[in-house]
């Protein structure tokens, strides 16, 4: 009845981790991309744990350089790039100095500096290999929903051939401007407008020397010019202004050779702008569309990679919920767990962003109670609360440490290093099935029979029989099951149920636990 099962509409960043995610779990989908490739401004830069677990799963992750472990994003303020610094400003106020010895690995991955425009190529081969049809160069005209389906109407922007296709569902990765939100009429709430920022990107490997100082970004402070600037790593630069207008990429030669503060050659690239602002839609999906990345949630560029990683992550939500209401497994209600979850985070990221002295100044502080939380605690410690997650009460935090959380329900699980055929991480074991985790043969069982009334794909791991901890921390410390439970994993890696109990003490059985996180049909 359907061209395809899944229409993406943005084929960036967000989208493009989203058809792979889809492709990986089988899902048939088809990219509407209006470009052909990738903006020559790279934007997102920085890529966390979390998200390279998720390109790890779908087998990129070896292709991504990642960082030393000790790697912190620091920034500088000075008069210019070979200028002394006067100050240097704290992304979470409240961190400590690093220890002197390291704290024991939270995940199997590492964190990446690596320009969006070089990770976007990477999708795209990757989405195509898994089957994803990438239709590039082609643009959105309109959509129509229907009971049972999306329809939209595209065109061929070298041809000008039109077309129609439809598809059971349509994920809208479309943009902060997102003609498919304001097409739908979800609005959207948070700090709003701040400013206009006008950038240069240049390419000057020259400058690379200067970052022996340990900042890799820098506030230039001259009593009548002041900027931003910071370095993608690469021999690529970029030079932000407050504001001001607009004017030629070839014009701004003057303002970097003084933000440099040293003749260096460099080549200047290209020149852009865009809106420093604050806003998250009211609802991720509408019927059977829903909102990823910068459609959902606009946030300026952050230390802590709020942006393009919270983005990556809705993706990853969604895909296994889709995965599993097209191929008949879970009732189409699953779905309203997508909003339930990841809104909230949206929030979460704006209020922690806007909170924190880079922007706080921007918005008159209006946020100054809000409780900061580390790097640690927003990319691997994160609540999700929805109806398909039991356990996850209104008392609990937004956030907390890994450790802090020990398994508890709508939080990552966590990671330990196993062996399991091959030493891997227990991240590595929760990416495509409802999986029980327990040290108790008789949650094993319990799981047989579960498996056996609902029907659905579930794996049971036995830990001490069929997977072996080779870790400084126990599995009942870490998933707090103690020797007697057992803790239920979804297909994103989040707990979304746990018990410290045996089979026999437990209230509800494994089958009602299942048809409920799974909403089965």
């Amino acid at each position: 009845m359907h061209d395809t099962q899944v229409i993406i509409i943005g084929g960036s960043l967000v989208g493009l981790s989203a058809a792979a995610f889809l492709a990986w779990r089988g899902v048939k989908t088809i990219v509407i991309e209006k470009h052909r490739g990738s903006a020559l401004h790279p934007r997102a830069t920085g890529f966390t744990e979390h998200t390279l677990e998720f390109y790890r799963a779908i087998g990129i992750a070896d292709r991504i350089p990642t960082v030393d472990p000790g790697f912190r994003l620091r920034r500088a303020t000075v008069e210019s790039l070979v200028g002394a610094v006067t100050h240097e400003a704290v992304w979470t106020p409240s961190d400590t100095p690093a220890a002197a010895t390291p704290e024991r690995a939270l995940s199997p991955a590492g964190m990446a500096a690596f320009a969006q425009d070089k990770l976007e190529p990477i999708l795209r081969s990757r989405s195509a290999e898994l089957g994803a049809d990438l239709r590039l160069g082609t643009e959105l005209l309109s959509f129509e929903k229907t009971d049972i389906g999306v329809t939209v109407k595209v065109r061929e922007r070298e041809t000008g051939r039109q077309y129609a296709l439809s598809a059971a569902y349509m994920i809208a990765a479309d943009g902060a401007d997102s003609p498919v939100r304001d097409a739908l009429g979800i609005e959207r709430h948070g700090v709003g407008h701040i400013m206009n920022i006008r950038s240069v990107l240049f390419h000057c490997p020259a400058a690379d020397t200067y970052l022996d100082r340990g900042f890799q970004q820098f506030e230039i402070d001259q009593e009548d010019f002041k900027a931003f600037l910071t370095t993608y790593g690469d021999g690529r630069w970029v030079l932000m202004f407050y504001g001001g207008e607009a004017k030629p990429a070839q014009d701004y030669a003057g303002d970097i050779r003084r933000a440099l503060g040293v003749d260096l050659p460099f080549e200047i690239i290209t020149s852009g702008a865009w809106e420093m602002a604050g806003r998250i839609a009211d609802t991720y999906s509408k019927g059977r569309i829903f909102l990823a990345g910068d459609a959902a949630h606009q946030l300026p560029p952050t230390r802590g990679g709020f942006g393009a990683n919270t983005g990556i992550d809705d993706a990853w939500n969604l895909a296994w919920k889709l995965q599993l209401v097209l191929d008949g497994t879970s009732n189409p209600s699953l779905l309203t767990s997508y909003t339930q979850e990841r809104q909230p985070i949206g929030w979460l990221r704006h209020q922690q962003t806007f909170a924190r002295p880079d922007y706080a100044r921007y918005v008159g502080n209006a946020l100054a109670g809000e409780t900061l939380y580390d790097d640690k605690a927003m990319e691997l410690g994160q609540l999700h609360r929805s109806n398909i997650i039991m356990g996850a009460g209104d008392d609990l935090p937004a956030s907390a440490h890994p450790d802090e959380w020990a398994g508890q329900p709508g939080t990552r699980a966590p990671h330990l290093w196993v062996d399991v055929n091959r030493h891997t991480s227990t991240i590595d074991l929760f990416t495509r099935q409802f999986t029980l985790v327990t040290e108790n043969p008789d949650w094993i069982r319990e799981a047989d029979t579960a498996r056996d009334e609902t029907g659905l794909t579930l794996t049971r791991l036995h830990v001490g029989r069929q997977v072996f901890i080779n870790d400084a921390k126990s599995f009942a410390t870490a998933f707090g099951t103690g020797s007697e439970g057992a803790a239920l994993v979804r297909p994103d890696g989040l707990i979304c149920w746990r018990t410290s109990r045996a089979p026999d003490r437990t209230s509800d059985s494994l089958t009602t636990v299942l048809r409920r996180t799974a909403a089965l049909a």
